[in-house]
């Protein structure tokens, strides 16, 4: 079960993806910038899964962008559910949440608290995970072991947004 594109035996998820699989050669792997990835899985049935998602959007209202993290959340565990995987046993680690555009942006923290929230409220055990600081990162998640991967992309900058200095009311307004 996924909704991901697989590459050289692994599994590659993006932005509002999530691939579930098993087996001690499973690799399900994805990019995180802002954005941030459940990695959960049942250790008793060798299955998990991951997904990636943005769950804060400044761009929409706080009620559409919380949907969209209930939603990534909600097709992962049911879709370990289908599985047979046990609500009790599950683990999860959480990765991402970089501060990746401007200094002052809270993106990603908001995503890291949303998805750790979620974790907690549905009573499942958060066992590690590497969020925050300023860099992408690219995780390896091997779901049948829940075991993980971090590296960190030293070659994506943080864009700094530039403050725009306010017009003089003798300056005209270019459209």
């Amino acid at each position: 079960m996924s909704l991901a594109q697989v590459r050289d035996g692994r599994r590659h998820i993006g932005q509002g993806e999530y691939a579930i699989d098993g087996g001690d050669k499973a690799v399900i792997s994805t990019l995180l910038g802002s954005c941030v990835s459940a990695c959960i899985w049942d250790p008793g049935r060798g299955i998990g899964g991951m997904n990636h998602v943005l769950f804060v959007d400044p761009t929409r209202g706080a009620e559409v962008a919380f949907g969209f993290g209930v939603n990534a959340m909600e097709l992962l565990l049911n879709g370990l559910f289908r599985l047979g995987a046990q609500k009790s046993n599950l683990r999860a680690k959480v990765f991402g949440g970089a501060q990746m555009i401007g200094r002052t942006s809270e993106a990603g923290q908001k995503n890291v608290k949303f998805v750790t929230e979620f974790l907690v409220a549905e009573g499942l055990t958060i066992e590690g995970g590497d969020t925050g600081g300023t860099n992408a990162r690219r995780l390896e998640f091997w779901p049948g072991l829940g075991r993980a991967r971090v590296k960190l992309v030293l070659d994506m900058r943080v864009e700094e947004i530039p403050t725009p200095r306010p017009l003089s009311s003798s300056e005209p307004e270019l459209f």
